[in-house]
């Protein structure tokens, strides 16, 4: 069975075939310069999550009509339905992106869901990678190439899933590290407790009402409110 009847696929040809990108489990491109992001002049809506690990150089993105400083290291982590629009880029940038179908991201969030990691990704688009670190994400690249090179192996996408997973507990917590402080909020925000209820019930209870109730406020608020903490609506995250 060769990669693309698996659904993976190695360095696939950004440009000539962008469409099929979607069509995989999970993607990855390494070494992307400024040429290929410059191309990128109109905004683009993410069908995927995928995470940008900007290696060297500069730029200003703006995520959902919100403006970041991007420098190396750095972390993007782009949700599906997110808008993308880079509108400065350094001529020595360098990137690496990682693209995961809803599939792969829903079995990845079963795996993770429990952390408080989630409820700071879930805030914070663009984190720092402490320099210490750069080399672990590095070195996940390259562990996940070689996982995708193998084509013999008939378990690739387990270990793809777990070698993210593993990576998320090792090493991804620390770019994070700074913001805990966050959730010792008194009781939180709204979309944090949310998102805590989302995760314990969601196989059981797929209506907004069940979670209005249990938050003691109405649908709309909570709709309205989930929207503007995190970007999508409350129906969106059950």
């Amino acid at each position: 069975m060769n990669e693309t009847q698996k659904g993976y696929h190695y360095n696939l040809d950004l440009h000539q075939d962008i469409t099929s990108i979607i069509e995989q489990d999970f993607w990855m491109l390494e070494n992307i310069g400024p040429e290929m992001l410059s191309a990128l002049s109109e905004p683009v809506k993410f069908a995927s999550s995928s995470w940008i690990i900007i290696t060297s150089g500069h730029a200003k993105v703006d995520i959902n009509l919100m403006s970041y400083e991007v420098k190396a290291p750095m972390l993007i982590a782009v949700r599906s339905t997110q808008i993308m629009q880079p509108s400065h880029i350094s001529d020595d940038l360098n990137a690496s992106v990682v693209v995961m179908s809803k599939r792969f991201r829903e079995n990845l969030f079963l795996l993770t869901n429990s952390s408080s990691l989630y409820q700071l990704q879930s805030r914070h688009s663009v984190v720092p990678i402490p320099p210490e670190l750069l080399s672990d994400f590095i070195n996940q690249f390259k562990n996940l190439r070689e996982i995708l090179q193998d084509s013999a192996n008939p378990h690739a996408s387990k270990a793809l899933l777990f070698s993210m997973a593993t990576f998320y507990y090792r090493t991804l917590y620390k770019c994070y590290e700074s913001f805990e402080d966050e959730l010792s909020i008194p009781q939180g925000r709204i979309s944090d407790r949310f998102l805590n209820l989302v995760q314990q019930y969601f196989r059981q209870h797929r209506f907004l009402e069940f979670y209005a109730n249990e938050l003691e406020i109405t649908p709309k608020h909570l709709s309205r409110t989930v929207k503007a903490q995190t970007g999508f609506t409350a129906v969106e995250w059950i």
